[in-house]
């Protein structure tokens, strides 16, 4: 089976954000008809129900080329425009997947090993908050296991609106990140005493590991993270819809905006919540900074857990999970591994980064793939929705069929 990766050269809100509420506008209804046929539109519809301003959803069985699509909402409150065909969204946290799977491809080609500490790569980075980069290895970062503290509370175009307008154009440097984490003050004492090897650390995520996990992509091999993912997944798999910004704080060709509300203004009614679309992620480099649709995270799920982007044995490392009881599910590396209520298990990751949350999955083989998108916080339910029609999806193998495709 060819392998779309590179062999060894010749000479990359959030996830983790609290939950915030924010009411929908007026507009078009969620579908015209609540006893509409189609399960996968019902199942949208819900989503819409529980207080976000569109959705946007995608099932694909790549194997027979089936593919069925779904929208519901607008795309912009106070208008009636409908959710854009192929629309681009910030994908948030499933954007750890992609960094994992870089690390996974330099592993692969023996420049990197899953047992190399953090400070073997980023020697001085992290030596504050009671953490030793010495004992603390790449396995670590990518399955949340390091103990390395979250840097998200630190961001403030991410934490209130005041601060989004003051700071959605600031750029961020991964090391002032890194800083800002604590991760380069005093030492203080050292949590992990083994004199020998790494330890881990209880289950904890932190969008900081997959930020350092970036650096290191940029230490291996002398290049960004974003020219590694652009060159090692986006091109290779011919995503033409995803994007890796940069410090870019607009989203190219058809997008839905973005609603967030701070955690106020919730159930107020249209008025609530401000247009947050603009947004430099810099903050979010390794970690939830990247741009795509439905279609392509389809494709990309699908090739990853279909064995095109990793070999055998470095998709068994990303997929051998530990229990991750923040999110309630078993945690690989850049993988959560979630029970399907029909029996077994999917692949995928949920992603949120300030007005646009997303939840993928794929099934083991790589042969059925469900992504959806909302925009605005939504109400408490929105997230248990997304999670219940990836679920639904997955589980009806035999849904889709002819008439179904889009």
């Amino acid at each position: 089976m060819q392998v779309l990766r590179r062999r060894r050269p010749r000479l990359l809100v959030l996830t983790g954000l609290a939950t915030l509420l924010l009411a929908t506008s007026g507009g078009p209804p969620a579908a015209a008809d609540a006893q509409h046929a189609d399960p996968l539109q019902r199942r949208v519809d819900a989503i819409h129900d529980t207080g976000v301003v569109g959705v946007s959803a995608e099932v694909t069985s790549p194997g027979t080329r089936t593919r069925a699509v779904a929208r519901a909402g607008v795309a912009e409150r106070g208008t009636r425009k409908p959710m854009p065909p192929g629309g681009r969204f910030r994908i948030g946290s499933a954007t750890k997947t992609f960094t994992a799977a870089v690390v996974l491809q330099l592993v692969g080609e023996g420049r990197l090993s899953l047992e190399d500490t953090v400070e073997r790569w980023l020697p001085g980075v992290v030596r504050g908050s009671g953490l030793d980069g010495s004992r603390i290895t790449v396995r670590q970062l990518l399955q949340h296991t390091s103990g390395i503290p979250e840097v998200l509370p630190e961001i403030a175009a991410l934490n209130s609106a005041d601060g989004y307008r003051a700071e959605r154009f600031r750029t961020y440097t991964p090391e002032e990140l890194a800083g800002l984490a604590g991760l380069a003050g005093p030492a203080g004492p050292v949590m992990r005493r083994s004199e020998d090897v790494p330890t881990e650390a209880a289950w904890s995520y932190s969008n900081t590991n997959y930020i350092l996990a970036a650096m290191i992509i940029r230490e291996v091999t002398g290049r960004s993270w974003d020219r590694e993912v652009e060159d090692r997944i986006i091109r290779p798999l011919g995503l033409s819809g995803t994007s890796t910004p940069g410090t870019s704080p607009f989203i190219p060709g058809p997008h839905a905006h973005a609603y967030a509300a701070f955690g106020t203004g919730a159930g107020k009614g249209p008025g609530s919540g401000i247009d947050v679309t603009v947004l430099n992620p810099s903050m979010a480099v390794g970690s939830g900074a990247l741009i795509s649709t439905t279609h392509d995270l389809s494709r990309f799920y699908a090739a990853l857990l279909g064995g095109r982007l990793l070999e055998p044995a470095e998709l068994a490392e990303m997929t051998a999970t530990v229990p991750a009881p923040e999110m309630g599910v078993s945690y690989g590396l850049g993988l959560g591994e979630i029970p399907l209520t029909c029996g077994g298990t999917y692949f995928g990751h949920p992603g949120e980064l300030l007005g646009y949350r997303t939840w993928a999955g794929v099934t083991r083989d790589g042969s059925r793939t469900a992504v959806v998108y909302a925009t605005s916080d939504g109400g408490p339910d929105t997230q248990q929705a997304m999670r219940t029609l990836v679920d639904q999806e997955l589980c009806g193998a035999a849904a889709l069929g002819e008439g179904r495709t889009g």
